[in-house]
């Protein structure tokens, strides 16, 4: 009984990551035109780059970069040096709070079903949420400090 637990909320929670995909663009569609859209265009949720490295952040940036996932999100590549890093900041920026929308759906969801169908279900509905949803957040918070980072420079040296 708990394998199959686990088992099948492991199995919800990939199908839900992915249905939490297209719910997050869809609320985030909603949500730029408010005024609050801006306040959630910077957090950070974790700025040490040594706790960014313990949680391996890096493996999951090789994994993305290294994968099917690369062929996701078309509009967050460097194509030479050229490229407008605003732009790329700007798609990072809706890429990681549709991750967030999405992540805080599966949480709702995997929340009812631990009441409805058992707290090692709803455990088990996380790991992918995690995987899917927090993780690439996290990636494009790190990104998008790096794309700071060079904007900050460029600005210094033409001022």
């Amino acid at each position: 009984m708990i394998l199959k637990n686990l088992v099948l909320g492991f199995t919800f929670g990939i199908s839900m990551s992915f249905i939490s995909w297209i719910v997050g663009m869809a609320l985030n569609a909603i949500l730029m035109k408010t005024k609050y859209y801006k306040k959630l265009s910077n957090l950070n949720f974790i700025r040490s780059q040594k706790l960014n490295r313990k949680i391996g952040i890096q493996y999951f940036k090789w994994i993305v970069k290294n994968t099917f996932f690369r062929f996701f999100n078309q509009k967050l590549k460097l194509h030479n040096r050229n490229t407008d890093l605003n732009e790329i900041r700007k798609e990072m920026t809706l890429s990681e709070i549709s991750h967030l929308i999405g992540f805080t759906f599966v949480a709702l969801v995997a929340i009812y079903k631990g009441v409805t169908t058992g707290i090692l279900f709803a455990f088990a509905m996380m790991i992918p949420n995690v995987l899917l949803n927090f993780y690439p957040s996290l990636l494009q918070q790190e990104n998008k400090r790096r794309i700071d980072s060079v904007l900050n420079k460029k600005s210094a040296m033409t001022s």
